[in-house]
Parts: C-alpha cells; structure tokens; sequence
C-alpha cells in the first residue's frame, strides 16, 4: 500500500562517483519540526547500516511502497548552506564529476565539518562479569570519564595496536560503542557574566571585594569575567561566590577569532582619473541593472584598476548585498586586506588556506550572520555563504591558480558565473592580461569591456631591455646575471632603491647528475629528478615531498662524482649575497613561506624598505604594490616559453607583462630587464612592450588553426593506478567503451580523442598516470555521454585498481 510520508533526499558522504546520487530518507516525526534543507545529518548507509554523515538537498512528501530507512540525527541547529548553495552542488556534480558531498564540502570551512569517530563507553548492566585484568583496569578507566571516550584515545592509553579487547568486552556486555559525529574545531566562547533577575544585595552579607565586584556587573548588564577581574583585582573566586548565592548568573558568548581591523577615519578618499570614473560609471551601471552582467575591466599595470573596484564596491555597500573579492595568490590577500580594511573596517572577511582552522569558521559564521559584507580571498572565497550577492570581483582573473587541481576539479570563474547568474548580480574580471578566452567573449559581445589604457597618475611604464644570455656566456659571463642586471642592482642599492628578482623555480639547484654514469639522482616514488635545497643540505622531490641527506655518491654507479645543474631561488639569493654583501636579499617562495602569516611579514617589510632586493617565484609577479621598486630583473625565461601545453605562451606573456609591472609605479622610472637564451622570441616582445593586443591576435588565430579554447574545449580524462602496465590497460578500454558509446549513442557529437599518452610525469607517489584528451564541445550530452562512461568504468572490477577522473579545460594537457 503506497504512503505518504515526509522524505529528505540527502546528499551521503563517502559514496563513489559511479553510485553517488541523492538518497531518499525517512524524516522520524521527533526531527519534522527541526530539519530544514541545507542541515547536515547522520543516516544509516549500506548493508551494514552504518552511520554516515550527510546534508539535506530535499524535503518533501513522498508515495512510496519501499520501506525507507530514517535519519539518525540532526547535527546542525541551523542550514549550513543556503538553496542558492545547495543548487550550486548539483551544478558542480554535473559539470565536473564528482559527487554531491565533496561539492558540498568543498564550499564549507574545513574547521566546520564533522568527523565520525567510534567511542566507547560503559554499559549499564546488572549482571556480573568476569574480566580480566587489562579488561578490568580500561573498565575503571572508562568509569573514571564518566562519558564515552573515543578508540584513539583509549588504544593510546593503554598502548594497544587494536580494539579487539575492547570488542571481547562488548561480547560481555560490559561495553557498548557508538559512532558519533565531532567537529574538527569548535566555535569560540568568552564566559560572560550578568545580575540575575530581581537580585537584592541586601538578602546578603557581602564583603566589601564581593560588593565591587557585584556593583560592576549590575551597572554593565553583562561583561565577560575576564573584565570583571581586570577592572577590580579580584580572582575569579569572587565571581563564583556571586552565582552561587543566587545574585549573577553565568552564560557563554560567542567571540571570533580574527585580527582586529578597524576602520581609518583619516584616509582619504578616492580620486579618480576621467578613465577610472568611466569604467567605474559603466560597471555601476551593469550592477543596477536587474539582470545578471559579466564585464572585464582591462588595463595596462599600474592603470589602478583596484582603485577603480574599491570606488564600485564603496558605490554598492548601502544595497546590503554580499561582495566578494578574489585573488590568486594568497601572497596578495594581506595587501588587499589592509587595503580595504582601513576604507571598509570591520565589514571585510577573508577566506583563505593560511587561515587556522578557528579563523576560517569565525570568518565563515560572521558572513553568514551578516556581520561581513566583504569577503577577500583565494578561489575559495567563491563559496561565501552570502544570502543576498550583489557583486563579484576576480583581480588577476587568468591566473591558473583559479582552477582546483583535486576534486571537484572547479574553476572559480565558472562558479562565480552560476552565482551572479543566481543572484542577477555583477562579475567584474580584472587583468592587464586577460585570457586568451576572456578577452575573445569581451570582443564578441559576451561580456561588456572597460579599458583603462594609462598608468594613474604621474607613472609611466618601465624600460625593457632584453639581455642575450649567450654572449654573455661567450663573454665569460658564468654568474647566471647579466652585465646590465648588476649595474642596475648596483645603481639601485647605492640610491636606495629596490629591485625584484623572479625566478620561478624554488630550491637551491634543480637537479643532480652524476659525471661518471650520466645518470640525475631522481626520487624512487615519481620519475622526476630530485631538487637540492641548500637551507636544509638535502635533496628533495617536489611532487611527493620525499627527501634524503645530501651526500657526493651517485646511487646509481656509487662514484663520489655528484655535480649541481640548474638554477633555484636559493642559490640565486646566495649568489646575489656574494656579489653584493651588504645588500639586505629577502627570499620569497613556498620553502620560505610555509609558516602561518609569514606572507604579509615578509610583504610588510619589503614594503616598508627592509630589504634592498627581493628574489621570489611567481608569487612576486603579480598584483604587489611597491612605489620604491625601480628595477625588475626575469633570470630564466626561457624555462617558461618551453613547457609541454599549448597555454605555455600566455602564461608566459603573462607573467613576464606583470612581472615588468612591478618596476617604476612610484614617481621615479622604471626599469625591467628580461634575460633569455632565445632573445628573438616574439613572446618576449611584446611582453616588454605591454603590447597584448598584438599578442591575443597573434594567439586567437593559432587556438583557431589548432582547435584551441575558445573554439573547443578540452577535457582530460586521467587514469591513475600502482600497476603501469594495468593502468595503460585500462586506459585503452575506456578509449574503447568512449568510441562505441559516442558511435551508437552520440553521433553527431563533435569530437577528436587523442591517445593514451602518459602524463608529463608518468609516475607520483608509486602511482602511474595516462591520460587521454578529448577536444569537444562541454555540452549536456558530451557531459551525459561521459557521465554514464565515468560510472560504467567505477562498475567494472576488471579496473578496480584504476581510479579514473574527468578534468574540463585542465591546466596541463
């Protein structure tokens, strides 16, 4: 007989790709009043019915004839995604493959999600049973706790490598065990104090400490204890005896646990050219308008873009709607947060991985409790839970740090689009170098544009000389710096200027090869050579983080005839140090900026003219405002135009335009000098003359010629597995299953299929990598097509060791 009965559809967590969908749960009558879409839950999941984690996508009331299986429990006390948010989860389990949980954990702070952990805790019997000794001492252990304790904690108390006692004592029914769910970080509290009601002193004999203390607490009508014991110099003591007597009452008040960031009255406001006001005119213009807008504001470096987004954002802030501002690298957000916090004060948020896990729940709560209206950060910042989102601003928005390289395998952009399409909103991309596909959409009409082609104010673009590192060579020249270069970092450090070295390889040398044998000492887990850093004197891998002593044996043919090649920002900092040594050389890469706000340290101090020379990877290149900087210096070019993937020329363009960018935006002229093998390179050019008009005409016809975005898209299908010879096995059957299904089911999609070919580095970790590319268009039936190829793989048990995954317009190809 078929009943009606309320039904959540719920979104399970540890579920595959090939089975994951939403699932359909009784809702018992004590949680009807209490569930709402966007809560997470505990539901019963497999055969063994065991407790698995979950959120609700749906509620509603179902016929069915099935005898569904009903949540456990309710786990948040309200949504931690709104539907907007819910909506956009089955948008990214469509379009990037992956399942309905990892998009929504995905959008969530790390420190708020759950973990489900086995207890253990006493059984309430009458009976008596026989234990042994161990069993009868973890008995008392247990009974001393007083609640449920969690099996890491009792295996480590009592040196145990497994729960099989603790199992035997369930069998006696001494023990039970349970799953429960725990927060990885819980919100932060201050222990508050107010007068109870009606509370009479008079009732009382108190001491003269007792009556400071009381009077203080009745005339605030709440403050924290800590206050209380500052501003009288009593203990805590005191306050106790207070609650005890009936006279205040205690209670818990949530704090967050961010910087503080007060507003500047004294800055002054922002003035814009006649150019900035324009673009700034016409972007507010698309944001009053009740339909959703896309708009590149395209400007040469140093044109003030951010002043131009600063005015729009001050323009909206009145409409109460959520703004959000990205970055690419987290090296920019401390700049961008100062920036806006002394114009906007405590209204800004910031999301980003640097954060500790307390600081990224605070952040996340105070937006969705509308305490912050401006969220700046890394791509995650996408995902701010904002209710009502008014406006989107991505700087830098070519930057490939945008896309997520694991799963869900997203680029923000495409987020941020589905959101101002939600929302009616405004997405703002900003660059001086835009995308290849970007700046082809702004020409075409799909989005509107806004130029800015001046630097503002009184700065002018830098000079760019390009040094030929062959005649340097031919002319004894073996340093790694041009002749041109080191004049001008002499000229800079006896003016008191500052200079900006990018390289873009960490490290101290970028491999080792034995002179005996020929053979690089590479890592026995990838098939990559190994990096030698000098600051620790070990050889490392990059991909898998394994690493040894250095030492001069070659583990190949054990000859003492190790030699150092290549270049990295350690030993480039060293080799300045010798030839300047009294220059003051900052160092900033990923090995120097690993510990928790050691980005904004090392910003503040080049900025505040610490340091002469600052040498750094790519996260010195972009989006970095320094007035005193006059001489920019690129030391190896050439390692950038040549990488394996057809983006390796716009990423290069880019870097290079921006890198050069940095130099000379204060009131004195700038200089760049661009060291390269191949100086003839057009690349190289243009990026000097700030021409990416040329360059994007130049790139459009080629990605036309060859099938490129933003003619086709291109989706890498990877296999990854321990065996190589199952792996390209596997590889090949799912080429095959793809050419039958498209054939038979798919005809008249387009489509070109390339390979399988092994990764650029075919091994990581002890696991071997294919791949195969797919140049198609990202259509529901290409994605339906390979949707249903993605399960059908996950089915086959023939390639139950291969893990198979889709990435749409992947970084490498």
């Amino acid at each position: 007989m078929t009943k009606s009965e309320l039904t959540a559809h719920i979104a399970v967590e540890n579920t595959t790709y090939s089975f994951d969908k939403p699932f359909s749960y009784a809702v018992p009558q004590q949680l009807q009043s209490i569930i709402k879409v966007g809560m997470r839950v505990l539901v019963p999941f497999g055969r063994g019915n065991k407790k698995r984690q979950g959120i609700v996508l749906l509620l509603d009331f179902s016929d069915t004839d099935e005898e569904l299986k009903s949540i456990i429990s309710v786990v948040d006390e309200e949504p931690v995604l709104n539907k907007e948010l819910i909506s956009l989860a089955t948008y990214m389990k469509e379009h990037y493959f992956c399942t309905l949980y990892d998009a929504v954990k995905t959008m969530l702070p790390a420190g708020i999600n759950y973990h489900l952990t086995t207890v253990y805790g006493i059984q309430s019997s009458d009976e008596d049973s026989a234990l042994d000794s161990e069993e009868q001492r973890i008995y008392d252990y247990l009974l001393k706790k007083r609640k449920p304790v969690k099996s890491e904690t009792i295996l480590d108390a009592f040196g145990l490598s497994d729960t099989r006692i603790l199992d035997t004592m369930i069998t006696k029914g001494v023990l039970y065990k349970s799953d429960e769910a725990f927060r990885r970080v819980n919100d932060a509290v201050m222990k508050m104090v107010s007068p109870a009601v009606g509370a009479e002193t008079m009732n009382f004999k108190l001491t003269e400490k007792q009556q400071r203390v009381f009077d203080i607490i009745n005339a605030s009508g709440g403050i924290s204890v800590k206050e209380v014991c500052y501003f009288t110099g009593v203990t805590s003591s005191v306050v106790d005896t207070l609650a005890k007597k009936g006279l205040i009452h205690f209670y818990d008040e949530e704090v967050f646990r961010i910087e503080n960031r007060a507003k500047d009255s004294s800055i002054e406001s922002l003035v814009l050219s006649d150019e900035q006001n324009r673009a700034c005119d016409n972007l507010y213009a698309e944001y009053k308008d009740e339909n959703p807008h896309i708009s590149l504001l395209y400007g040469v470096t140093g044109s003030g873009k951010t002043s131009v987004f600063m005015k729009l954002i001050e323009r909206v802030l009145g409409d109460n709607k959520g703004i959000i501002v990205m970055v690419p690298e987290i090296s920019l957000t401390p700049q961008f947060v100062s920036l806006f916090s002394k114009r906007f004060g405590e209204k800004v948020a910031v999301f980003h991985s640097a954060l500790s896990l307390g600081e990224r729940l605070d952040e996340y709560k105070r937006v969705k409790k509308g305490l912050a209206q401006i969220v700046i950060g890394t791509r995650s910042a996408a995902f701010a839970p904002f209710d009502n989102l008014g406006l989107i601003i991505m700087d830098e928005e070519q930057e490939y740090s945008y896309k997520s390289e694991s799963s869900p395998r997203y680029h923000a952009r495409e987020i941020a689009k589905f959101r101002v399409s939600s929302n009616n909103a405004l997405l703002v991309l900003s660059s001086a170098t835009p995308s290849v596909e970007t700046f082809y959409y702004a020409n075409n009409g799909r989005y509107s544009i806004n130029k800015l082609t001046k630097r503002y104010g009184s700065a002018t673009l830098p000079e760019v000389v390009t040094a030929d590192m062959n005649i340097e060579v031919q002319n004894g020249n073996t340093t790694g710096f041009s002749n041109v270069l080191l004049e001008n970092l002499e000229y800079n450090l006896e003016h008191h200027k500052q200079s900006i070295l990018l390289l873009n390889r960490r490290g101290h040398n970028t491999f080792v090869t034995c002179r005996t044998c020929g053979e690089s000492v590479i890592c026995p887990n990838c098939s990559i050579s190994l990096t030698y850093h000098s600051a620790n004197d070990r050889l490392m891998c990059h991909y898998c983080g394994y690493s040894i002593k250095y030492t001069n044996k070659c583990p190949t043919c054990h000859s003492n005839t190790l030699r150092f090649g290549g270049t990295g920002t350690q030993k480039a900092e060293s080799d300045i140090a010798e030839i300047f040594p009294d220059a003051r050389i900052l160092r900033m890469d990923t090995d120097a900026t690993s510990s928790k706000s050691s980005y904004e340290k090392m910003i503040s101090a080049f900025a505040n003219g610490e340091y002469d020379i600052l040498v750094g990877t790519q996260m010195v290149a972009k989006g970095l405002d320094f007035p005193n900087v006059t001489l920019v210096g690129v030391l190896n070019t050439d390692q950038m135009l040549y990488a394996d993937d057809y983006r390796s020329y716009e990423r290069s363009f880019s870097l290079l335009t921006q890198v050069v960018g940095r130099s000379g935006r204060g009131k004195s002229k700038g200089m760049a000098v661009i060291q390269s093998y191949t100086p003839d390179n057009l690349i190289i050019s243009m990026a000097a003359k700030q021409d990416y008009n040329t360059f994007y005409n130049t790139e459009i016809n080629v990605r036309k010629a060859m099938l490129y975005p933003p003619f086709a898209d291109i989706c890498l299908i990877g296999f990854v597995g321990d065996n190589q010879t199952q792996t390209l096995k596997a590889a090949n059957g799912f080429l095959q299953s793809f050419i039958r299904l498209a054939r038979n089911e798919f005809p008249s999609l387009p489509l070109r299929i390339l390979g399988p070919s092994p990764a650029l580095v075919v091994k990581v970790s002890n696991k071997f990598r294919y791949k195969l590319i797919v140049k198609c268009r990202n259509t529901k039936d290409f994605r339906k097509m390979l949707s249903k190829l993605l399960t059908e793989f996950g089915n086959n048990k023939e390639y139950g060791s291969v893990t198979v995954y889709a990435d749409m317009n992947a970084l490498v190809c």
